[in-house]
């Protein structure tokens, strides 16, 4: 599927007015959808942009720092609620669970101590858990977010121990080599482009220093390209289960802590910046180095999404490079709200004990419908009324019974009673019973 011309000169327009009036040297924009590099559109020409070209990335590296300790809970090497303590002891913040420093709620403050570590030659984690004094907990977990950087270089510290590798090896060999993303590196790699602050009055530039961040490189090292990062996003938008399970993906995009409670626009998931536009939420994540910007943002339901960088510190105009990527998708949305279905095709007839389970149901005078998926092999029901509901899609478990997995009945159980003779009589789903009459005696 290709972008319809009139969504492309948009995204054109939008990638050419933002390097212009936000003054930066270069920019590179991507458009994904259903897995798919679709679009790049790049301004400026220093250097000219291209897909192949690497920027830093900055704190989207968080996302893949999360993406490595979901993979390590689901392989049962750890669990978010344990404390950190567990793992890296001598810290103030050594009661602070998983969860909590990954959605940035576990109160720990922005920055580690010394120097600003993103100007500088990074230490090592010994160093950077020695300076995690009590000055660093500025909150009680759960009062409030607060963005952290130092949540994630002791994250990145827990991520290595539990793998028995340093924090790149782990990320590199579970998450980018199994997904295709050689571009996407620890250090620059040619073709790279340079990067800048902008002088606000003259428009000179400085080249800025590329250090190795160290112990905190967890929370901003890496490099990547817009072809990579696309790889990335489409990931996260449909998730590759031999990489990371979907319910996984999907418990990184729900929220633990909103980001303004007074608007409800913004909050965080576990290591995903989520963003409510209208009736749409996005997940992603923003990124910033010293002469680096990037963004990366998805609308799951579509499996659409958008990646940028931008060679410069600062992008000067309303809502920075985040904005702009939001921006980007809600053009691309706006413009085409989801790709064209798939074709429909045939599938194989239901097991015989499945069979009896298709067909009409009814709840307290409302019409349900049940139908057998084939290729997922789950027994899907959705209402027939009027209000629009996701429909509950649910997994065998074993003899009449089965387990919801989308949904408001995401987890719970369906119990098949039979009458009798054996025949199926009613679907109980969390003591809500569904029966073939519209009208049932008491």
């Amino acid at each position: 599927m290709t972008l319809q011309s009139q969504t492309v000169h948009r995204v054109d327009d939008l990638v050419a007015g933002a390097q212009s009036e936000g003054r930066v040297p270069s920019l590179v924009a991507g458009v994904v959808r259903d897995g798919v590099l679709e679009h790049v559109s790049g301004a400026g020409g220093l250097p000219t942009p291209d897909a192949d070209t690497q920027y830093r990335i900055g704190s989207i590296s968080k996302s893949m720092t999360a993406a490595l300790l979901l993979r390590l809970r689901d392989d049962g090497k750890l669990g978010l609620e344990e404390p950190l303590d567990r793992h890296l002891p001598g810290t103030a913040l050594g009661r602070v669970t998983l969860r909590q420093l990954l959605a940035h709620a576990g109160g720990a403050q922005r920055e580690p101590d010394g120097a600003w570590w993103e100007r500088s030659v990074g230490g090592d984690l010994q160093s950077l858990v020695a300076g995690t004094g009590p000055e660093k907990a500025a909150w009680p977990p759960l009062r409030r977010y607060h963005y952290s950087n130092l949540a994630y270089g002791l994250l990145g510290g827990v991520a290595a121990k539990v793998a028995g590798t340093d924090w790149w090896s782990a990320v590199r060999e579970r998450l980018l080599e199994p997904l295709g993303m050689p571009r996407t590196t620890y250090q620059a790699t040619q073709p790279f482009a340079r990067g800048y602050v902008v002088h606000p009055w003259h428009g000179t530039l400085r080249e800025e220093p590329r250090h190795d961040a160290g112990a905190m490189a967890p929370a901003g090292q890496l490099w990547s390209t817009v072809t990579d990062l696309a790889r990335w996003a489409a990931f996260l938008a449909g998730p590759d289960p031999e990489v990371l399970a979907p319910a996984t993906v999907r418990e990184m995009a729900s929220p633990v802590v909103l980001g303004d409670p007074e608007r409800w626009t913004a909050g965080y998931g576990l290591g995903l910046q989520l963003w409510r536009r209208g009736e749409r939420v996005y997940a992603g994540h923003s990124g910033s180095m010293p002469g680096y910007l990037a963004i990366l943002v998805t609308h799951r339901a579509s499996r659409t999404g958008v990646v940028a960088f931008a060679n410069a510190y600062r992008l000067s105009m309303p809502g920075g490079i985040g904005g702009l990527g939001l921006r980007l998708l809600d053009a691309v949305l706006d413009s085409e709200p989801a790709p064209p279905a798939r074709p429909w095709r045939p599938g194989a007839a239901p097991p015989n004990d499945v069979e009896p389970l298709c067909g009409r149901w009814w709840w307290m005078g409302q019409e349900y419908e049940a139908h057998w998926d084939s290729e997922s092999r789950e027994l899907v029901l959705r209402s027939l009324g009027p209000t629009p509901m996701v429909p509950w899609r649910f997994a065998p478990l074993g003899a009449d019974r089965w387990r919801c997995r989308s949904g408001e009945n995401d987890g719970e159980y369906l119990k098949v009673h039979r009458g009798r003779a054996g025949t199926v009589a009613a679907l109980d789903i969390a003591t809500w019973v569904f029966t073939r009459d519209p009208w049932p005696a008491m």
